[in-house]
This record gives C-alpha cells, sequence and structure tokens, in this order.
C-alpha cells in the first residue's frame, strides 16, 4: 500500500504531462482541429499558441519537485478553461470526437488538482518565502 502511495503523485504527473505534451503538436501546427477550436470560441491564433507555450511549461513544472505546485496550477487552470468552453461554446463532442477531447480535459484537471492538493504545503511554503519576515525592533 505504502509503494502504491508514492507511485500516485508519478502516475498523477504522468498522465497531465503525456496528456498536455501530445496536444503541442496539435497546437503549434495549426492542426485543423485546434484551429476551429480557437475559431470557435474566438481565440484563435493566440489562444492556441498561449495556452500551448502554458501548457509546456506546465509539463516540464510537474516533474520538477520543487515547483509541481505551479505545473498542476497552470495545468488546472488551462484545463479549467477547456472544460467551461466545453460546456459552454463547443460542446462534449467535437467534430465528432465523441467526447475524447473533453475526457482528456477532465483527466488532466483531475489528475493537476490531486497533485496541487498534495503538493500545496510546498507552494505555501514557496509563497510565504517570497515575503521573509523581518523582526521588528520595540525599543
Amino acid at each position: 500500500m505504502k509503494n502504491l502511495l508514492k507511485l500516485l503523485p508519478w502516475v498523477a504527473r504522468l498522465v497531465a504531462a503525456v496528456i498536455l505534451l501530445q496536444t503541442l503538436f496539435f497546437k503549434f501546427t495549426a492542426a485543423e482541429e485546434s484551429v476551429y477550436i480557437f475559431t470557435t470560441v474566438g481565440m484563435e491564433p493566440w489562444g492556441r499558441i498561449g495556452s500551448g507555450v502554458v501548457e509546456l511549461i506546465a509539463s516540464v513544472l510537474l516533474f520538477m519537485p520543487r515547483f509541481t505546485w505551479l505545473g498542476a496550477l497552470l495545468g488546472l487552470g488551462t484545463m479549467s478553461g477547456a472544460i467551461l468552453f466545453h460546456f459552454t461554446t463547443l460542446g462534449i463532442s467535437v467534430q465528432g470526437d465523441g467526447g475524447q477531447l473533453f475526457a482528456y480535459a477532465v483527466l488532466v484537471w483531475a489528475s493537476c488538482l490531486f497533485l496541487l492538493l498534495l503538493y500545496r504545503k510546498t507552494a505555501f511554503d514557496f509563497v510565504l518565502g517570497l515575503f521573509p519576515r523581518t523582526k521588528q525592533n520595540h525599543s
């Protein structure tokens, strides 16, 4: 059981990163489906390219122990946007994909939420470290 608990964060990292990275090819090469999606939501081409850059950064950060939380936060944010657009503009199924892109977004979202919760102490320590406490002289 203890080994499984050690394995889960790595599985979550891999699931999120693999899905995020495999979609980059389509975003960065302006594949027809990617262009369709971002045109439909009114964010072509800057949204397609921008989200691809954020997803690339998130994928790298997921494997850096000190910044796993930040990669998870970026992944959670971009996938929240994707899920929102599926619900409001695109629909669950996009161009007859049977909901595959939606399912991938939900899977990445869940993996990133798990990692963010798991590494929340690291995140809080990092943020608190940005604001060092100074001793006040009370004379």
